[in-house]
Order: structure tokens, then C-alpha cells, then sequence
């Protein structure tokens, strides 16, 4: 129930919610009050002081805005609204001492610190400091952290805002942060030095508001006034975090998060931020073919003349990669049923159903899990699959949500009741009755890992089932960005990758680098890194990667969303529906567009709910049957999150996160004394 509260700031009255905090009502009244400590999503900590604020028959002091809620002001002495100013001789010197406080210790590192230009110190100095300083002592150092290979430290030029602290222990679940020492001891340091160990830990560089906390890889590389900015969406994972791209000429510098409510809230994780490197290695800038077992560079004249001669009369199946945007996946179906071929996008074997929609993504959108009283994983790992939803799913649990596993027991971010990790301790959920669960707001999160095996169709019917018995929500996580659009376009064959590929002679691989793809068949690989698919190929076409075309992807909850091109292609490479396009004029069966809009007309022609960017349409339930499952144990789909697609598989900084990660779990832990 709401409680609106009439306040007046800077003589507007404005009505607001008694529970908001000054701050906020300040903002609703368009008036900006610098911060450094308060963040929207973090718990107020009230001890940077930058945005005090007078209260008019308050006490004769600036209140802290980011503590005070609208409720506990009081009326005037006649009952009118209370009067705060934000702009008053008080606020003005107290914003310039607090500032003066701010930089007695700071180090003055502008001209060769990375936050240059982007940072919340110094535009606030310029816009609410004074020009001089009384001070006239030797400045305070500290030593930096060694945080690992993401994060870099300059410890000088922290103001202990702790952003950092309480990201790391709300959001990101790890508890290595904290703050020692009182006065000017006081200092941000690490648990024992450790280095931190977390998916998410990159977003603490973007919550510094000043250079104590840089991006290591990116450090000294460019100044923000030189990138060009591009809004893009994600693609590691299937959650489709909006993203925005920086690029320097050709090359990506650097990926940071852009606030979307309804997906990533503001968060991304490690490997959206840090992949950037992999985007420059490994890759395929020109077409190859091979001639007496070893791939020779070609040109694409020659190159599309061999793979239409290749395909001409003979039987043809094509393969949709984990990281295809929908528009080439759909060019690539037309092309190959043209020819009387079959399109598959479950290269992992996954029972997804094709044509039901509720069975491949579910009823659920992310939101659904901020008011979630009870969520269910069945054979998944959202930490590694999914790290932003797993920090959503985390802040369901701090509200009270109580979680439930059954399969692989991980570490999570949080507690939940492990239920067990095999088929027949999913069967004793669907069997029990659910009425006194009704009502209760439930999601239930099936991964690809429960889906992947024999009855991975049984499993997916038995779950559904029990979730509408609950009357749950249910989502299928998906680990790869691609699938759910290929599955909207219709990218599937009866029987699966097995039944695609069985007694065909030319397989066109379309960026599939996780299948192994047996001797015999004429494998033709159009792809942007030389992974997998390339080392299998007979004939390699150069696609372009996600920041070098646009492209349409459907998430995990089935919101189309558009990512746009940051940059080009290197070398020859080529836009990959364009690659389509080419290759079926050779075929003498010409695909009926010739730009990327005439082809997104005839895709949303076909599937009209691709055409309601950032929507996420409502799915009929349409429930599988529960059909009687395995024994086998639950195994989950990812066992290393940094190396699960190839562009990550090409990053030098990727490889060395594994390595750090598989040292971190073969060292036992060693008790603090």
C-alpha cells in the first residue's frame, strides 16, 4: 500500500512515496544530488556524506539524503509539506568540505589514470569542489590488492565508498571484501590477500566511482573521448544481457553492461566483459579448401563455385551453431529444404519439442524470480550457465525465497535444499501433491543438462507436469544464445542431430564448433573462428562474430532483442546470412531477398512475434506428457564456464581464468588459523 507524502525541493512540491529516501524524491523532482556511495541497487551505507541536503526545521546540520526517508520529516508548524533545499549557502559549503575531506589523501593521477574522463571524482570536484586546499600534509599511500587477472588495484585513490564491498557480498555472493581500520587506517582489502572468486567480479569497476578499481586487460589502452559506442546485446549465454560495445577503428576494446530491468538489471558477467580478446584470435579472414587432406587460402569466387558443385544433387543436411543470429539461421533452412535437406539447431542433443513453444522456453519471464517464494533448479548450475540470473535468483533468496536443487550438488550463492540428483527424485516431486504450494509465486528452472540424454523428453514432460501442478512458472534455461530463435524459425528434424546428419553426404556446418561430426560426410563450415568446425571442414567460409553484423537472438525467456555491429569483420570475411545468399545463386536457386531487410521481412512474415523487439510474448501451455524416465544421475551442461563457445575458446585471458579456476578447486582449502 502506498504512502504519499507531499514534499517540497527547491520551492516545487512534488508527491511521493513516504518510503522513499531523499535522494530519490529528489530525483522524481529532476533535481540531481551528487553521490558516491549510494548506489540504486546496494544497501545504503550513508558514509561518503557527498549528498547532504538542508531540512528546513531540521536540525541545524545537512542531512544525509540517501538515509533520510521522506516519512521521517516533519510539517511545517500550520501542517505544510516539510521544505528540503538542495541548493542553499548550508548545502553548498558542506558539499565543498566534504569534497575538500575527499581529496586530502587523493592522489592527483588524472593525466595517467584509466577512470580519466569517466569518473564520478572528478566531475563532481569540477561541479561541487572549490579550487583550492588547506591541507598541506604528505599525503597517505596503501599498498594495491592483487584481486587476479580481471580487476586492477590503486588503493591511493580509494575514498571508501565500499561499492565494492557491498556488491561482492550482496549481489555477487562472496564474502573476500571488506573494509579494516578506523580513521585514516581504514582501508578496502581482501580475506587473507585472496584473490576473488566469482563470475561476476568485473562489476565492481564500473561501481568505483573513482580509479581505485580498473579493468586490468583494458588498462592503458584508450581514453574513453576515442571509443566509438555501440549498444549490442550478449551472446556468452542465452539470458541476453544488453551490452554496449567500444570500439577503437576496427577493434573492440571493451564491453560494458547497459541497464535493463527486465534481463541483467545493470550486472554482466566475466566472460560478456572480458571476451573482447578472443574476438581478435583464431580467426577465419578468408575462404579455404582442401586439396590432398590440407586446407589451402582460396578467394570466395572459387570457394562458392566448390561448395555449390559439393552440394548440386547431392543429399544435404545443415547444422544451426550455438551463437547464430535467427536471420542467418532462417536463410540457412530455406537454402537447405530447398534442396530437400534437413536443418538442425540441437547440436547438443537436447529433447527440446519442436513447434511448443511452452516446452522450449517455458512461461517465465526473468522478472518472474524478484517476487518468487519458492524456485526450483532441476539439472543446472546457474552459476556457470546463467551467473546474472543466478545473482537474481540470489536476491529472491535474500528476500526470503526458498531454493531447491535436484541434481549435481554445486556451490551456489546461497542456500537451497538439495533434493537429491537422479530421475527419481524429480518423479517423488511430481508425485507429491502440490495444493498447499498453490497461490505461492514459483518458478521452476529447467538446464540443458537434464534434457541432453536419452529420455531428455520424459524428463522435460515429468517436470512440466509437476510445475503445472504447482501452478509454477517454468523456464528452460538455455545454455546457448542462438537456440531458441533457430527453434522459432523451425531449425529441427524429427529424431534430432542423429537423424539430420544420418546417410547424408555434404553437411553444412552453420558456426557449430561443440559436435563431432563423423568421417564420410562433405563437411562444408561457415563460421569466425578456427575451432572445431573448421579443423573438420572441407571447405571454410569466414563469417562475421556478434559485434560485426546485426542480428535478431532470441533469450532463454524468448524476448527477440536486436545486437548491433560494432565493427567489420577482419580480412574477407562476410556478413553470414550475405555468405547464404552468394552461396544459393550458385546453387541456381536464389534465396528471395537481397538486403538484411528484406529478409527479416520474410522472417517476420513466417514468425510474426520476432517482429515485437524487447517483448516477450506469451506462450500457450501446451504440457508433454509425463512418460516414464531413466536412472541416470543428473549431469550438468557446462563444466567450464569460461571456455563454452568458441569465441571464448580463442581468448588468451579465457584460458588463463580456466587455469586459475581448475587450480582454485584442486588446492584444498586451508582453515585460517
Amino acid at each position: 500500500m502506498s504512502d504519499l507524502r507531499k514534499i517540497i525541493i527547491d520551492g516545487n512540491e512534488v508527491e511521493v512515496d513516504g518510503a522513499m529516501t531523499l535522494i530519490q524524491a529528489c530525483e522524481e523532482a529532476g533535481v540531481e544530488i551528487p553521490r558516491f556511495c549510494y548506489h540504486e541497487r546496494l544497501t545504503i551505507a550513508g558514509n561518503c556524506r557527498m549528498c547532504l541536503v538542508e531540512v528546513v526545521g531540521g536540525p541545524p546540520k545537512p542531512a544525509a539524503s540517501c538515509a533520510m526517508q521522506v516519512r521521517d520529516l516533519r510539517p511545517g508548524p500550520e501542517g505544510q509539506p516539510p521544505v528540503v533545499k538542495t541548493n542553499s549557502p548550508m548545502v553548498k559549503r558542506a558539499r565543498e568540505g566534504v569534497m575538500e575531506f575527499l581529496l586530502i589523501n587523493h592522489p592527483l593521477d588524472c593525466p595517467i589514470c584509466d577512470q580519466g574522463g569517466e569518473c564520478d571524482l572528478q566531475d563532481q570536484a569540477m561541479a561541487y569542489g572549490v579550487d583550492f586546499s588547506r591541507f598541506r600534509e604528505p599525503k597517505r599511500a596503501t599498498d594495491d590488492l592483487d584481486l587476479g587477472p580481471l580487476v586492477e588495484t590503486h588503493m591511493t585513490r580509494c575514498i571508501s565508498c565500499t561499492r565494492c564491498v557491498r556488491f561482492t557480498s550482496e549481489i555477487a555472493g562472496i564474502t573476500q571484501m571488506g573494509q579494516t581500520g578506523r580513521g585514516e587506517d581504514a582501508e578496502i582489502t581482501s580475506y587473507l590477500g585472496e584473490t576473488l572468486d566469482s563470475n561476476m567480479q568485473g562489476n565492481i569497476i564500473d561501481l568505483c566511482p573513482v580509479g581505485a578499481l580498473v579493468s586490468k586487460p583494458y588498462a592503458f589502452t584508450a581514453r574513453p573521448w576515442e571509443l566509438t559506442k555501440t549498444e549490442s546485446i550478449d551472446v556468452m549465454d542465452a539470458l541476453g544481457s544488453s551490452i554496449r560495445v567500444d570500439t577503437k577503428g576496427r577493434e573492440v576494446m571493451r564491453m560494458l553492461p547497459r541497464n535493463h530491468d527486465g534481463v541483467n538489471e545493470e550486472w554482466i558477467s566475466d566472460k560478456t566483459r572480458f571476451v573482447w580478446d578472443g574476438l581478435r584470435r583464431q580467426r577465419l579472414d578468408r575462404p579455404y579448401i582442401r586439396k590432398n587432406g590440407k586446407l589451402r587460402p582460396s578467394n570466395w569466387g572459387e570457394a562458392l563455385c566448390a561448395a555449390a558443385a559439393a552440394m548440386k544433387g547431392k543429399k544435404v543436411a545443415g547444422l544451426v551453431g550455438d551463437l547464430v543470429p535467427v536471420e542467418a539461421a532462417f536463410a540457412l533452412k530455406q537454402m537447405i529444404e530447398g534442396m530437400g535437406g534437413n536443418v538442425e539447431c540441437r547440436t547438443d542433443k537436447a529433447k527440446l519439442p519442436a513447434g511448443n513453444r511452452s516446452g522450449y522456453v517455458g512461461n517465465a519471464k526473468i522478472e518472474d524470480f524478484d517476487d518468487a517464494e519458492m524456485i526450483f533448479i532441476i539439472g543446472s548450475n546457474p552459476v556457470i550457465e546463467a551467473p546474472v540470473l543466478n545473482a537474481r535468483i540470489r536476491k529472491a533468496w535474500t528476500k526470503g525465497a526458498t531454493v531447491a536443487l535436484i541434481g549435481e550438488p554445486v556451490e551456489l550463492t546461497y542456500d537451497y535444499i538439495h533434493l537429491g540428483t537422479d530421475r527419481a527424485a524429480l518423479q517423488k516431486i511430481a508425485d507429491m501433491d502440490h495444493s498447499k504450494k498453490r497461490g505461492k509465486a514459483g518458478v521452476m528452472i529447467i538446464g540443458q543438462g537434464a534434457l541432453q540424454e536419452a529420455d531428455g523428453e520424459a524428463v522435460l514432460g515429468t517436470a512440466m507436469t509437476a510445475a503445472a501442478a504447482a501452478q509454477s512458472k517454468f523456464m528452460v534455461l538455455h545454455t546457448a544464445a542462438g537456440r531458441v530463435g533457430a527453434m522459432d524459425v523451425g531449425c529441427t528434424t524429427n529424431g534430432g542431430v542423429e537423424a539430420a546428419t544420418s546417410d547424408v553426404e555434404v553437411i553444412y556446418n552453420l558456426g557449430s564448433d561443440e559436435v563431432d561430426i563423423d568421417t564420410g560426410a562433405f563437411v562444408i563450415y561457415q563460421g569466425s573462428h578456427g575451432d572445431r568446425g573448421a579443423h573438420r571442414a572441407d571447405i571454410i567460409l569466414p563469417g562475421s562474430a556478434y559485434t560485426e553484423e546485426q542480428g535478431l537472438f532470441v533469450n532463454t525467456e524468448g524476448r527477440p532483442q536486436l545486437a548491433m555491429r560494432a565493427g567489420f569483420a577482419p580480412g574477407e570475411a562476410k556478413e553470414n546470412w550475405a555468405i547464404l545468399r552468394a552461396l544459393s545463386a550458385e546453387l541456381d536457386a536464389t534465396l528471395p531477398y537481397d538486403s538484411l531487410a528484406g529478409l527479416r521481412t520474410a522472417l517476420i512474415a513466417e514468425v510474426p512475434h520476432l517482429a515485437d523487439i524487447d517483448e516477450v510474448p506469451e506462450n500457450e501451455w501446451d504440457a508433454l506428457p509425463a512418460k516414464k524416465m531413466g536412472k541416470a544421475e543428473f549431469r550438468n551442461a557446462i563444466s567450464d564456464f569460461y571456455l563454452s563457445n568458441p569465441i571464448a575458446r580463442a581468448s588468451e585471458l579465457m584460458a588463463e581464468l580456466s587455469a586459475n579456476a581448475k587450480a582454485r578447486r584442486a588446492s584444498d582449502k586451508i582453515a585460517a588459523e
